[in-house]
Order: structure tokens, then C-alpha cells, then sequence
């Protein structure tokens, strides 16, 4: 009843927006619009705070898990480090929300996949093209365990009839061919289950192996700069590992799928005779965290702010979250635990202090 209620009150709203506009002179509607569009292009967000040199910053660019939802992409996470953004996963969907956002797609400088499930790489043509528009100068390098090669030659397969029509139509200067493709970064993890994987006088990331069985390699990372971190999880069940690579860590970006709701949803199909669904909500039961299996890891590693991302199964309505999170608070302490969305900003001072937590607009979103 609620859905319906606030779905009328969404109609309802767009109507009156509606007749409102249709009242205006299109001239009046120019005038606006371009108004919009020049404050927009002399305040890009390349140009605010999110890329300058005094903070360690993330921002949530997909907070979902394959279920569909209206209001967040599937997997990714911006690590922003001194003008430079690095992704974690890029999934379907999570283009559009950085796009939204205004976000400087010349200024992704590199994507760490966590491992190759469709919703952790479905938007990397997307991107490809996106931040090949965008200004990007040399190929794209993408970083991920055994098997990256394929998945990267794919996409550039994919695309490469694509990124002909962009040439002939916009000209090698503006869209040079030696730049479009994507770069495969492979690494192997050593006998510890871990890898530094990236390193340069501003970062390090460090891969970690995480246990999402039967899917083989998958892993997880964590980024340190200027004595701030950001451990970013991927997809796992309950492993040692998070706890031991999220140790003194400032943010601890943790999967979240509600064991309690999962089954719910599992014994609703097999109720209505949907076998196969009620299968496939029973088998990923069993590589996934719940959300007080991220709480306690993040206590155990002594993490500033846990963030819950990857939330499975959706979350329609703010309702839903008191269920979804229910017996997290009697693990850990309320100011010590979010639940992610996309546009969530958290910066980390160099100079110290606590994670400020903000978001970042979305025109239409927020």
C-alpha cells in the first residue's frame, strides 16, 4: 500500500511540474536551461574540492547488487587521491551515476576489478568510452587477478567498431585511436594471500584474497595514502581476511546481503512454485556477508566507519532498512556504521581527524 501511495504521490508531483512548464514561454524554458548549463560549466566538479591535495576521498558511484533498482547502479567505488580517481569495480549502471555526478572521466586513472561476476564489470565499455571522450590520452589500465585479459579484450573487441565511428566522425585529435582501448593488468597473489598491485609516491593498493567460492580468483583491496585508508571488501563470505586487511583502516566498505531477507525471498518462490528462483536465492546465501558479519569484522579490525554497499536485495523503501540492519546496532556503535547510497562522499583530512561524511549532487537525484 505504501508503494502505491508514494508512487501516486511521485505522478501526482510530476503533473503539477508538468502543467507548470507547459504554461511558460519556450523562450522563458531557453532562458533557464541555459542558465543551468552555464553554471554548470564554471563550476565543474573537477574544479571543487574532491580533487585537491588536502584528503583521502571516496565516493559511492553503484551501491547495488544485481537486483534492479531504481535509485543505485550495481558495484563501484571512486578512491580519490590527489587529483587522481581509482575505481573499485565498474558495474552496470555506475557510469551513468558518475555522469550524473558530474564526474571528470579524464581523471579515472585506473579500475581494480574485484572478480568477474556481470555486475562487477558490466558498465567497463561504458567507461572506455566515456573517459576516451572525456580527454582520456592513453589506454585505460585495468587491474585485476587471472582472467582480466579476457574480459579486457572482450570489451575492446566489443567496442572497436564503435571507436572507428567516433574517429571518422570527430577526428583523430579529439579522438585519438592509440587511446580508446583498454589495458590489461594482471597480478597473481603471493603465498599470504595478498599482493601490493599498485604503487606509486601517492598510493599503494594492496589486493587481498577473499573467499566468494566457487568464483576463483576473488579479491578484494586496500588503498593507503598519507596515512589514511580504505579497504573495500568486493564480494566474500565471512573470511579472516577482511578483519586482518582492514586492521587501523579509516573506512571499511563491506558487502551486505540480509541472510534474513534473502530467505524470506527464497521461501516466497518456493510458495509460489518458482523452483528455479527460490534455487538461486538459496545458493547465494552461502558466499556473502550479512550485515552484522561486516560489523563485527569491522570491530575486530578496530575500523573508524564501517559502509555497508552491494546491498542484497533491495531496498525500495527507507522502511526496509530497519529490517535489513536489524541486530547491527547491538554490534556495533550507531555513529560507527553507515549504510551506503550512490553519491555518498567520505573525505579523510591528511591532517588528520575523523571521516566527514557528505554526498555529492546528482541533478534529478538529490
Amino acid at each position: 500500500m505504501m508503494r502505491v501511495w508514494l508512487g501516486a504521490l511521485a505522478g501526482a508531483a510530476a503533473m503539477v511540474m508538468a502543467t507548470l512548464a507547459a504554461a511558460q514561454p519556450v523562450g522563458m524554458i531557453e532562458n533557464a536551461y541555459k542558465g543551468q548549463v552555464a553554471a554548470r560549466m564554471k563550476a565543474p566538479l573537477v574544479k571543487s574540492d574532491l580533487f585537491d591535495d588536502q584528503a583521502m576521498r571516496v565516493v559511492l558511484c553503484g551501491t547495488s547488487a544485481p537486483f534492479p533498482d531504481v535509485l543505485r547502479a550495481k558495484s563501484c567505488t571512486a578512491v580519490i587521491v590527489k587529483g587522481h580517481a581509482y575505481l573499485v569495480d565498474i558495474g552496470p549502471g555506475s557510469v551513468n551515476e558518475l555522469m550524473l555526478m558530474g564526474f571528470p572521466m579524464d581523471h579515472i586513472s585506473s579500475v581494480f576489478i574485484t572478480h568477474y561476476h556481470s555486475d562487477h564489470i558490466g558498465d567497463l565499455g561504458e567507461l572506455r568510452f566515456n573517459s576516451w571522450a572525456g580527454g582520456r590520452a592513453a589506454p585505460l589500465p585495468i587491474y585485476g587477478p587471472e582472467g582480466i585479459e579476457t574480459v579486457v579484450s572482450g570489451f575492446n573487441q566489443a567496442f572497436s567498431l564503435d571507436d572507428t565511428y567516433r574517429t571518422a566522425h570527430h577526428g583523430a585529435d579529439v579522438m585519438p585511436p592509440a587511446a580508446a582501448n583498454l589495458k590489461a593488468s594482471t597480478f597473481a597473489l603471493g603465498a599470504d594471500g595478498t599482493k601490493v598491485v599498485f604503487q606509486n609516491a601517492d598510493l599503494k593498493v594492496t589486493a587481498f584474497k577473499v573467499n566468494h567460492d566457487p568464483i576463483r580468483p576473488a579479491v578484494g583491496y586496500r588503498f593507503d595514502a598519507g596515512g589514511r585508508s580504505v579497504v573495500v571488501t568486493g564480494d566474500t563470505a565471512p573470511t579472516p581476511m577482511v578483519a586482518q586487511m582492514a586492521k587501523g583502516a579509516d573506512i571499511l566498505i563491506a558487502e551486505a546481503l540480509s541472510m534474513r531477507m534473502m530467505k524470506d525471498i527464497q521461501e516466497g518462490a518456493k510458495a509460489a512454485g518458482n523452483i528455479r528462483q527460490a534455487k538461486l536465492m538459496g545458493d547465494v546465501q552461502n558466499y556473502h556477508m550479512d550485515p552484522a558479519d561486516g560489523a563485527k569484522a569491522a570491530n575486530e579490525a578496530g575500523v573508524k566507519l564501517l559502509i555497508f554497499s552491494h546491498l542484497a536485495p533491495n531496498l525500495p523503501m527507507p522502511v526496509l532498512e530497519k529490517l535489513f540492519f536489524d541486530g547491527v546496532a547491538a554490534i556495533r556503535d550507531p555513529a560507527a556504521w553507515a549504510v551506503g547510497f550512490d553519491g555518498m562522499r567520505v573525505d579523510l583530512p591528511f591532517a588528520g581527524g575523523a571521516p566527514v561524511s557528505s554526498k555529492v549532487t546528482m541533478p534529478g537525484r538529490n
